[in-house]
């Protein structure tokens, strides 16, 4: 298979089912052994077509950080598992063009480099270094490294000797006088201190207490190519073979005649104790037993150059194509056919005995037993399907598709048959499900006919009309309490001393067809359907909550193992579920794990068949999938705790990248920032998922996501800090995160003194464009003033030259009539009244012009209201008062005249009905207001009467409309027997005169600290 990023090449164990199984059955005796095969890994290749333009690999190492550095003949390139990144003098200028032959990673996280050039370069914490200087001032060269027991790197130095590097410093371990033309290529540390060096051309040495010393061994070849030791073992690579050193002697492993003289270019040891041989045109692995296997394939692997094992366990190598990755996966799968249009991968049944059978879905039964392989052609099994297997120790039962029910006995090698038919009392020739119960009857359940049990050689038949759900049966089980189970084609039937019953979709079942049954610990019975899984429990059938979209497709086989995973397959899923998450329904993404093709599996479709999902006394599960039949070991899927190692590896402002470290600072009014960033888990990381979240803007984790980048757009101004976490290919979250902290700097118009300086301004303008509708508005007031006083003089001059004239000659007439009657005339007494009632009008009406023509003077106003009290008769026990507080002020005559009617009228309210003894009259001039208040502490006013006002009379509403008049605000409170007060207050803008001379004190002038012109800044500051 082929895809963007990798070359997927699965080498598995292929059975033709015709002619030819038990040949190709019998390669595969080691396949399902523990030293396996290295055909039996999954194979990823990397070469030019997949992107890796480095040309042949000559090293391979892996830094703390989580990524693979290849040295190249292009130089060194970066690999995350799916992109390559190249280092050369474009992106690191300290770094020599040409080929790298050498890496190595110390304990302290250094990366060393060794170029062709011989020099040696230092990366760490995203620098490169140039070291040589420090080691080698003469740059005579670096020849060869390794690193030591304790994590420190050694190095071999041509014309200076041997140098280890820990904590930070370079240690002379020895020179190279006495070695004089003679170059060191290959290293290795044994546990017991000792150094070896091998030579180009002279042989081994080791060093030893400040001494070397060459070896006495016969070797193959005095050039040693490669070195690697194992604990105190040495092994040995030379161009005329492989040797190792155990302590006392040299030995050969058992190689192949075919490797035996091929050069070797590179060893590693991996997790498991097995010894990697990378050789010119081939590969070896090895171990203490010996050779496992060997693989040589020139077209592929080439001359293989570098050997590594990651931190996870995969495997990779270096030719002269590029790299490959070796994985070795839980999975074991054998392919039905090596026809891809196989209609499936059939059954598989292990027996007690350990020894596997099989029944493609092609026709025919196999068996193996260790390397034993073979199949069976009785009663022309080899031409019939096998639908369903069961049994004990030395016999099988066996569902055929034709056939019936056959009773297979295998002893010695030898098979014997006895088959039941319709013609026996069988339900039918197309038996679909066979169940051996615990009492030794044998449940054989047809696909139309019902199901028959055979007892005691009698076959007894149960169809619908006995109770039986459906007469097409899929699967039958026997639970631990005796319980027979039948799933059908309509539902669950139980048999239960004698006592049918069926669950349908009424009873909380899925609809469809029951598909497969499992029993799990406690007793729990899993039901898988067409549309999902349910379990009976307590006599009751309940759905799982919270369950994934995969299980509800049809489940096709279902069995648990001992580590407490529930195995599925689907019509398109193989899955493996945390049952007890499963069955309080609190399944969370970590509970489920889906297996596909990456690890191991040829296909993720499972097939229809009776126990299509088993597992075998070894406590191994196997699965029947469209394409083959895989087991796996649930230990290694559930062991695979290697976390994913998480990086933010870049990050652009609207297309132009800038560098994560520190705090970033990003200019205002961007409008995308890209975070890119990378999982580093090496065994399948297009399986690797992402969450990420931006402090300050997000709220949350983002769900998982495949993508490597996150997209933010239009982000205003101020701190973030983006997280983000990954996920391994097992879908662990490992809780670790990569972070980055960024400022985005506000354009000018997203300042703070900016926005503060626009709000100054608008207030400004606001303010000014108040100031000038209220000086037209007193302008205009200060129009209607003068045209009123006017009007009133002329009103005033009217009522003194007609009204009044003609009441005073009118009354003089009547004067000089009343003076010519005589005493005693009748009419004389109504004419005396009304010229007393004359005289009373002409003397209103006198006072009324004066009202109306009354002078201007500063202190009118408290005159006036002193003089109400004896214009009143106000009693003289009465406390009457007037207070004046501020600066007296200028009024205008118009204002000063309705203030003084408002405030007299409100007097004459409280000395006449309030039947109050106390009065006073306040009067306060401000810069902005001109503040009249009566008090008085008589009997109040009804709330009603000061809402609406009493009928017949018109004090209250009159001083409103004269106040609404000037433009004054009026404000009376009062209670029943708590007195009242009258407020008025007019602004000062209207109330006093222009005398432009007086300056005004506004909240501008207090905001500068300005004074007016006495002196004073406001009310509490001017003196008593």
């Amino acid at each position: 298979m082929r895809n963007s990023n990798t070359f997927h090449e699965r080498l598995v164990v292929r059975w033709s089912w015709v002619g030819l199984a038990v040949t190709l059955f019998a390669s595969t005796a080691q396949a399902l052994d523990p030293n396996r095969a290295v055909s039996d890994y999954l194979r990823n290749r990397w070469e030019a077509q997949q992107g890796f333009s480095g040309g042949t690999v000559y090293a391979i190492a892996q830094t703390p950080d989580g990524y693979l550095w290849l040295g190249t003949e292009n130089g060194l390139v970066r690999f995350d598992g799916l992109n390559f990144l190249p280092f050369n003098q474009t992106n690191s200028a300290v770094l020599p063009s040409g080929p790298v032959i050498d890496l190595l990673t110390d304990a302290d996280g250094n990366l060393w480099i060794r170029p062709l050039s011989r020099d040696l370069l230092r990366y760490r914490d995203g620098q490169f270094q140039d070291v040589m200087p420090e080691l080698d001032s003469a740059r005579s060269g670096i020849t060869a490294m390794c690193r030591g027991t304790n994590g420190q790197a050694l190095f071999a130095v041509l014309s200076n000797g041997t140098f280890s590097y820990s904590n930070g410093r370079f240690s002379k371990l020895i020179s190279s006088s006495g070695l004089p033309n003679i170059l060191i290529i290959s290293m290795a540390q044994t546990a017991d201190g000792k150094i070896w060096t091998g030579t180009r051309d002279a042989g081994l040495f080791f060093i030893s207490n400040g001494q070397r010393s060459p070896v006495p061994w016969d070797l193959p070849d005095r050039k040693i190519n490669s070195l690697l030791a194992v604990e105190n073992e040495l092994w040995i690579g030379t161009d005329m073979g492989l040797v190792r050193w155990n302590g006392n002697e040299i030995t050969r492993p058992g190689v192949p005649a075919s490797f035996s003289n091929k050069q070797v270019l590179s060893m590693t040891s991996d997790r498991e104790a097995n010894i990697w041989v990378g050789m010119s045109n081939g590969m070896l692995r090895l171990n203490k037993a010996g050779l496992t296997s060997s693989e040589s394939d020139t077209a592929s692997l080439g001359d293989v150059n570098a050997i590594f094992e990651d931190r996870e366990g995969n495997l990779w190598l270096g030719n002269r194509y590029g790299i490959e990755r070796l994985r070795d996966t839980a999975f074991i799968t054998y392919s039905a056919s090596r026809d891809s249009s196989s209609t499936g991968g059939g059954i598989v049944y292990v027996d007690n005995e350990s020894r596997h059978w099989f029944a493609p879905a092609e026709g025919g039964l196999y068996w193996k037993k260790g390397t034993e392989v073979g199949d069976v052609k009785n009663d022309k099994l080899d031409q019939d399907v096998v639908y369903a297997i069961t049994g004990a120790r030395g016999e099988l039962w066996l569902g055929r598709r034709r056939g019936g029910l056959t009773h297979l006995i295998y002893r010695d090698g030898s098979f014997t048959t006895r088959t039941y038919t319709e013609a026996d009392g069988l339900a039918g020739n197309r038996i679909y499900s066979v169940y051996l119960s615990r009492d030794g009857s044998v449940w054989a359940g047809s696909l139309g006919g019902g199901v028959s049990r055979l007892r005691n050689g009698k076959l007894t038949t149960f169809t619908i009309a006995d109770g039986l759900g459906s007469n097409a049966v899929n699967s039958i089980l026997e639970t631990t309490d005796g319980t027979m189970q039948f799933a059908t084609t309509d539902g669950l039937t139980t048999l239960s001393q004698g006592a049918w019953k069926t669950y349908k979709s009424a009873n909380g079942l899925p609809p469809g067809s029951v598909n497969c049954l499992a029993e799990g610990a406690g007793g729990t019975l899993w039901i898988g359907t067409d549309y999902g899984i349910a379990f009976l429990d307590s006599d009751h059938i309940e759905v799982p909550r919270n369950l994934p979209a995969a299980l509800h497709e049809p489940i096709l086989g279902i069995a648990e193992d001992r580590n407490w995973g529930l195995w599925i397959s689907t019509s398109r899923h193989i899955l493996r579920v945390n049952r007890n998450r499963l069955l309080s329904g609190s399944l969370s993404e970590s509970d489920v794990r889906e297996f596909g093709i990456a690890d191991g599996l040829l296909s993720i479709e499972g097939v229809k068949r009776d126990r299509s999902v088993i597992g075998d006394p070894r406590g191994r599960i196997w699965i029947s999938t469209y394409r083959g039949v895989s087991v796996v070991d649930p230990t290694q899927v559930t062991n695979n705790l290697v976390p994913s190692l998480v990086h933010i590896a870049g990050v652009t402002v609207d297309g132009s990248s800038i560098d994560p470290k520190g705090l970033m600072r990003v200019p205002g009014g961007t409008q995308k920032i890209t975070f890119s960033y990378a999982g580093l888990s090496l065994s399948v990381p297009e399986r690797v998922r992402f969450r990420y979240k931006l402090d300050g803007f997000d709220t949350d984790w983002s769900e998982p996501v495949a993508s490597r980048e996150a997209v933010y757009t239009n982000l205003p101004p101020g701190p973030y800090r983006f997280h983000v976490i990954a996920s391994n290919s097992a879908g662990l979250w490992n809780g670790l995160e990569s972070s980055v902290q960024f400022q985005i700097e506000p354009k000018l118009w997203q300042t703070a003194w900016f926005r503060l300086a626009v709000l100054l301004t608008v207030l400004l303008i606001t303010l000014a464009l108040y100031r000038a509708r209220l000086r037209r508005l007193t302008q205009q007031m200060n129009l209607r003033f003068e045209e009123r006083l006017a009007e009133r003089t002329r009103i005033a001059q009217d009522l003194h030259d007609t009204l009044l004239q003609g009441f005073l000659s009118a009354s003089m007439q009547l004067h000089v009539a009343a003076d010519q009657m005589p005493a005693d005339a009748p009419g004389k007494p109504l004419v005396s009244r009304v010229l007393a009632l004359m005289s009373k009008v002409i003397e209103e009406g006198r006072k009324t012009v004066s009202g109306l023509r009354s002078p201007v003077s500063s202190d009118d106003l408290e005159k006036s209201f002193a003089g109400v009290q004896q214009e009143l008769a106000v009693q003289t026990e009465r406390d009457f008062r007037v207070i004046v507080e501020g600066t007296p002020r200028k009024l205008h005559p118009v204002i000063r005249d309705e203030a003084y009617r408002i405030g007299r009228e409100a007097l004459v309210n409280a000395a006449r009905h309030s039947q109050a003894t106390k009065i006073e009259v306040e009067l306060e001039y401000s810069a902005r207001e001109l503040r009249i208040i009566v008090r008085d502490n008589g009997k109040g006013i009804d709330s009603q009467v000061l809402r609406v006002g009493k009928d017949g009379h018109w004090g209250l509403a009159g001083m409103r409309e004269r106040a609404d008049a000037i433009g004054a605000r009026l404000k009376v409170w009062s209670r029943t027997g708590a007195g009242t007060e009258v407020e008025l207050v007019i602004p000062g803008r209207i109330a006093f005169d222009g005398d432009r001379t007086s300056r005004r004190l506004t909240w501008l002038d207090r905001f500068f600290g300005r004074k007016n012109q006495n002196g004073y800044r406001g009310k509490d500051e001017r003196p008593d």
